[in-house]
């Protein structure tokens, strides 16, 4: 009968803990935002110096990933589909809706929570552990504002910046697997920028804003609760990461329906 109930128990923490988490990074998200919000001073310095190093990191992982994922997913094998109706010329419109709506913005994404993502958790994780953040606490130091601040807002901004860069090189793969089906090089460029809408790219870079704040949130969070010595951190670098993919993927769900729904015009290709 224990047997019973400790297996049920199990169950029963299995299903309630994601909630409970949910829950906690919700009201984190809340103390982080107002923090920020209601004093805007004193972590500047630190988030220009951040920025640099996401910036400085990530943006030759953005090149190569989108521009050699252009060419090989979405411009070989959408090419070769076009290229059997007779259709090579108009890759232009498929890279819109492939390239500039969800693949160049989510490869973006995923980059930055793979580098800077994780090294802010083990960062972070690694003063917890080393009681570095319980010291700054004693000292009447806040950590949210001069830690976690500078970091998540650095995030924020950099994978809203390093968006652009990914959706024109996302259309420079595509352009390079046009022109290597046969295609005309005018017509990709005319055909796309043909069906492209001003909300396809301001609807891009806001997406992804909200990326790198959910990247900042969860993964800052993820370090601050790291527990168990080095081990530790490498667990809670492997959650922090898995868990800002699902937020990210929730998210762009729900995103991309209510950007679609409230602007029609993008449905339509000429």
């Amino acid at each position: 009968m224990g047997r019973k109930r400790g297996t049920a128990g199990k169950y029963v923490d299995g299903v309630t803990r994601p909630l409970v988490t949910a829950g906690e990074i919700i009201a984190y998200t809340g103390h982080v935002l107002w923090s920020a919000i209601s004093r805007p001073v004193g972590y500047w310095a630190d988030t220009r110096d951040q920025m640099y190093d996401t910036l400085r990191l990530c943006w030759i992982p953005v090149v190569v990933s989108c521009v050699a994922f252009g060419f090989g997913a979405p411009g070989l094998q959408g090419g070769n589909i076009y290229l059997l109706f007779g259709i090579p010329d108009r890759l232009g419109s498929f890279f819109l809706m492939a390239s500039v709506r969800e693949f160049a913005p989510w490869i973006n994404a995923m980059i930055v929570a793979g580098v800077m993502g994780t090294a802010m958790t083990a960062d972070l994780g690694a003063r917890r552990i080393r009681e570095e953040i319980d010291a700054m606490e004693v000292l009447g130091v806040d950590p949210i504002r001069t830690l976690i601040i500078p970091r998540v807002i650095a995030v924020t901004i950099m994978t809203a910046m390093l968006d652009i860069l990914a959706l024109l090189c996302g259309v420079i793969g595509g352009f390079i697997a046009s022109v290597y089906l046969g295609a005309n090089p005018a017509a990709y460029v005319s055909n796309f920028f043909a069906n492209a809408t001003t909300p396809d790219i301001w609807g891009s870079v806001v997406k992804s804003l909200f990326f790198g704040l959910i990247i900042g949130i969860v993964c800052s969070f993820m370090g601050l609760r790291a527990k168990g010595g080095p081990a530790g951190v490498g667990k809670a670098v492997n959650v922090s990461v898995v868990t800002a993919f699902a937020c990210i993927w929730v998210f762009n769900y729900v995103y991309t329906a209510l950007l679609l729904g409230l602007n029609p015009e993008m449905q339509v290709f000429k």
